[in-house]
């Protein structure tokens, strides 16, 4: 009897150990799973998604919509349907472990298998694969072509697919081997192949197909011997190392394969090099660059080469062309563009390149950097932006009807070139911030002038100048619509009676954020869309959508009629297709909406010129329904929805009342302790009101107590219905994690006041915080902090001010405003001081206005008063935060023997990029709170430390019965 309770009672604990749910460790981030990209064919009839890990090899799907049946294809990746609907294309990439070998054991890339591609008859539903493929192109809009290169498997210096990231296309390198294109019609199944071919385009209505051949350099006798040589391991020839020697290009032509008549036209040849190649939107006209300088030259000069089939025309503009601003010359790194209607051709001509002194021996002068305080931008900036500032071109327009002239529209001067109505427009917007950007050291915004000008004058006519705002042309170039910053206002600008005229002056509405607390003009909410010939712009406040009619003629209205702001519903238009750029007020149009109280996301409809309120179709506790696709010539949808509890998975819908789902990620979710999310209101000691999220563990009992930690940034609770992956983040809080281990966390809203950043974190950190510590179940002994960056500066100055917090971990943090004050964020270049008086930071003034703001939320100078443990992150290349703000915050901890530790990251960034890395700091982080938080015990690198001489030999995980502190 006694064996038989004991045999009952060890099958009852091995159901009840087998029905709990595990919690998540670190082994499960590779494997978990997000919808990767995804495409709808233009019928509507087939669904392509990938579904991908974190580390792995992703999944291709083939979903019919009709069928519902689905088509599976790993490692697949890049898929385009034809235009007709009838194929799917798509790379196959090898293994990940292969890549990752390759990559991580620095093998040569000829050992990595090339990559295939797969093409998918859905008519036939036959599927075929081609192997060592390097890239594809299929038309833009119309026709069933598939163009490709074969890899040559002979040759093993052949630079294929597997050289470059995710099969990404190198047509346009110098270097590129040539290979054999293979253009296939998929209708018919016929190929036809051309030898020899390093670049090639379609024309976007797939009738023409342009490539350039490059003749194979033979090797000679000499070079055979040295490869010999090189092999028996005996002493090569000397090279001949004169580079003054030209060396031309090997023999290259260009030519054109009309692809419905099979022909093929050659167009141009010479010992050179081609590329740049663009069609017009018919295919008629083609477009390129060209140089029959010596390869090694260190300038070398274009030509800019023009044909129209139609016409039977060509043309050549040379740089010696009477119509080139002296001492400019066509640039090579502009792609060609024509005007939708063909009519103009836009490309780029750039100031004669200097050639560097190459005989000059660098040991015998200096290398400096000068900083003068008269120039526009910084060293910094100037040196971030030198690859692109030296490649920097400006636009010239030519009329196709007289290709011998042109007009160079843009100047040195202008900062960007806007093309109006899709290039037809017979102007050009111009915008610069000359003489304004000196400011923009401690403004952080640039004001700037805007104008237009014409194509074939290249007159400039000034809309506005120094403006600080935006502005917006009208999809036919109409109007153009401004908005000022300063007086938060909006107008419109008659473009042919040159009026201005205001748009949102008599409104009492605000059209700029409401909630904005930074010490500058706000930003507006911005224009959701465009009515069709230019009639009116739709605009948006806080919740609703306005038109405004953009010749003065009708008064403004609420599209919305009111309904967001009565509901605290927000709105916004969808823009569905790319090439449809403006609404039909008649029409019914789906609006996105936010439900900023329940933070619900759904989908309502409505017209623009309807007086009623918007229709609901469907509100949900998701997220999602901004991620709208549509179908181009059917009403069927695609939508990736998620909430905390629901990883992403696609739908597809044709009336978003009933939603197919298509996807199935993370089923092994299922398997861990997950969690629950949930809105927290309270309101602050100083009477404001404020709004959270708290996560709670799936198998959360109220009659436990729960250590809690508290992430925070500045708003955080519209991410409530967000999925939060268990990943290995770039420093911020892994929430689902933690949760899954037992613990609670809160994400409190702040709003903050200008000069007080620090007073405000505690203002609304804290009050959340005591609010939650009401609950019997939030252990109030045993709750942590963790910030990153902006957070990170919050965490020091809550330590530095209460002792309320039992642990807290600080990522990236400013310490010192006073010393981060004239620092440099390197990855931009850009001198720190706006960002303490107009932007994130919120001080207001400048260091000389008040020294005292500076000091007083500066957290070391309250340092001596932290008690709370504290982990430092702080990365030695962070192209943010001057990383020798956590060096001030540990060397002035350490000395006060407070626990301190620092964490650097060599070479890693201001959020860590480096995938080994993020997986290192969340083991720290795990083992650095379950020591304070849960009482574990503490690991070596907390302990004793790792000293220098262990680094990459020891990483000190291991867990100790020492104490820290």
């Amino acid at each position: 009897m006694k064996l038989k309770c004991s045999v009952f009672f060890l099958l009852i604990m091995t159901c009840f150990m087998f029905g709990q749910k595990k919690p998540l460790d670190h082994s499960v981030y590779d494997n978990w799973q997000n919808i990767g990209a995804r495409k709808i064919s233009n019928d509507g009839k087939w669904v392509a998604y990938s579904v991908d890990p974190q580390e792995g090899n992703s999944n291709l799907f083939l979903y019919s919509v009709k069928n519902k049946t689905s088509k599976q294809f790993a490692r697949a990746t890049k898929v385009d349907f034809t235009n007709d609907s009838r194929f799917a294309v798509f790379q196959i990439r090898p293994l990940y472990k292969d890549i990752k070998a390759v990559k991580d054991k620095k093998l040569k890339k000829d050992k990595l298998t090339k990559d295939s591609i797969a093409i998918v008859d859905f008519l036939s539903d036959k599927t075929e694969k081609i192997p060592n493929v390097r890239g594809f192109k299929v038309p833009e809009k119309e026709g069933s072509y598939v163009a490709y290169l074969l890899e040559n498997m002979t040759d093993k210096s052949s630079d294929g697919a597997s050289d470059k990231e995710d099969g990404e296309d190198k047509d346009d390198d110098k270097n590129t081997k040539p290979l054999q294109l293979v253009v296939r019609n998929l209708l018919n199944g016929k190929s036809t192949t051309y030898d020899n071919v390093i670049r090639y385009e379609f024309s976007k209505n797939g009738k023409q197909l342009v490539f350039v051949t490059k003749k194979p350099e033979e090797k000679t006798g000499k070079d055979k011997k040295e490869k010999k040589d090189s092999l028996d391991h005996k002493p090569a020839e000397k090279k001949d190392t004169d580079k003054s020697k030209p060396k031309k290009y090997t023999f290259q032509t260009v030519q054109v394969v009309d692809l419905q008549k099979g022909t093929v036209t050659k167009i141009s040849e010479m010992e050179g090099d081609f590329s740049q190649l663009a069609f017009d939107e018919e295919g008629n006209q083609l477009a390129y660059v060209g140089t029959s300088s010596a390869q090694n030259d260190l300038v070398k000069l274009y030509q800019l080469y023009y044909s129209n089939f139609k016409q039977n025309k060509k043309e050549i503009i040379a740089n010696e062309n009477p119509q080139m601003k002296k001492d400019w010359v066509i640039s090579e790194n502009r792609l060609p563009i024509f005007s939708k209607n063909g009519k103009q051709l836009y490309f780029g001509v750039a100031p004669r390149p200097v050639a560097k002194d190459t005989a000059m021996i660098a040991n015998d002068h200096a290398v400096v950097d000068i900083w003068n305080y008269r120039d526009d931008y910084l060293q910094t900036v100037q040196l971030k932006d030198l690859k692109g500032d030296l490649k920097k071109s400006y636009a010239a327009v030519m009329q196709t009807e007289k290709p011998d002239t042109f007009r160079n529209i843009d100047g040195i001067d202008l900062d960007t070139l806007r093309l109006v109505n899709q290039g037809n427009a017979d102007f050009a917007l111009g915008i610069t911030s000359l003489n304004n950007r000196i400011a923009s050291q401690w403004e952080g915004s640039t004001k700037k002038t805007y104008f237009l000008i014409d194509n074939k004058t290249g007159e400039r006519t000034e809309i506005i100048k120094d403006l600080d705002g935006a502005v917006a042309v009208s999809p036919l170039g109409k109007f153009v619509v401004i908005f000022d910053r300063e007086k938060g206002k909006w107008s419109s600008y008659n473009i042919k009676t040159k009026q201005t005229l205001p748009l949102n002056s008599e409104l009492t509405v605000s059209f700029v954020d409401e909630e904005f607390d930074m010490p500058d003009y706000p930003t507006p909410y911005g224009i959701a869309s465009w009515t069709d010939n230019d009639e009116s712009v739709i605009i948006k406040d806080r919740y609703d959508l306005w038109e405004f009619f953009l010749n003065g003629s009708k008064k403004p209205r609420n599209i919305t009629n009111g309904f967001g702001r009565k509901n605290k519903i927000t709105f916004d238009t969808y823009d569905l297709d790319k090439d449809i750029k403006s609404l039909n007020r008649k029409s019914t149009i789906y609006l996105s909406a936010f439900d900023n109280t329940s933070k619900a996301n759904g989908i309502f409809k409505t017209s623009i010129q309807s007086n009623a309120d918007p229709v609901k179709i469907q509100m949900e506790n998701v997220w999602g329904y901004r991620s709208l696709q549509k179908a181009k010539n059917a009403e069927e949808y695609t939508l990736v929805k998620e909430s905390y509890t629901d990883s992403p998975n696609i739908f597809v819908t044709s009336d978003f009342t009933e939603q197919k789902k298509l996807s199935n990620t993370n089923h092994q979710q299922s398997l861990y302790n997950w969690g629950t999310d949930e809105l927290v209101h309270w309101t602050t000691p100083k009477g404001n009101t404020s709004t959270g999220i708290l996560y709670k563990p799936e198998n959360f009992d109220p009659n436990k107590k729960y250590p809690m930690i508290v992430y925070f940034y500045e708003k955080l609770s519209d991410n409530l219905n967000r999925y939060v992956a268990p990943a290995p983040t770039p420093s911020r809080l892994n929430i689902s994690y933690f949760v899954s281990n037992g613990y609670l966390v809160f994400t409190p809203d702040i709003s903050y006041v200008d000069g007080l950043p620090g007073e405000s974190a505690i203002e609304y950190i804290n009050s959340g915080v005591e609010k939650l510590k009401e609950n019997q179940w939030v252990d109030g002994s045993k709750i942590g902090i963790q910030g990153q960056s902006w957070g990170g500066y919050q965490v020091a100055y809550l330590i530095a001010h209460t002792n309320m917090y039992t642990a807290a971990w600080s990522g990236a943090p400013v310490v010192n405003m006073t010393s981060a004050y004239g620092g440099i964020r390197w990855t931009s270049g850009m001198n720190r001081q706006f960002q303490y008086e107009k932007s994130q930071s919120r001080l207001g003034k400048n260091l000389w206005e008040a020294p005292e703001l500076y000091i007083k939320n500066s957290p070391l100078f309250a340092i001596n008063q932290v008690k709370t443990p504290v982990v430092i992150m702080s990365n030695d290349k962070d192209g943010a935060v001057p990383w020798y703000q956590g060096i001030e915050m540990f060397t002035a901890l350490r000395r006060l023997g407070k626990p301190v530790w620092l964490l650097n990251y060599n070479g890693d960034d201001h959020n860590l990029m480096k995938r080994q890395n993020r997986k290192d700091i969340q083991i720290r982080e795990q083992q650095f709170f379950d020591y304070y938080l849960k009482g574990a015990k503490a690991p070596v690198w907390m302990t004793k430390g790792v000293p220098a001489t262990q680094k990459g030999k020891d990483w000190g995980f291991e867990l100790t019965d020492d104490k820290p502190n």
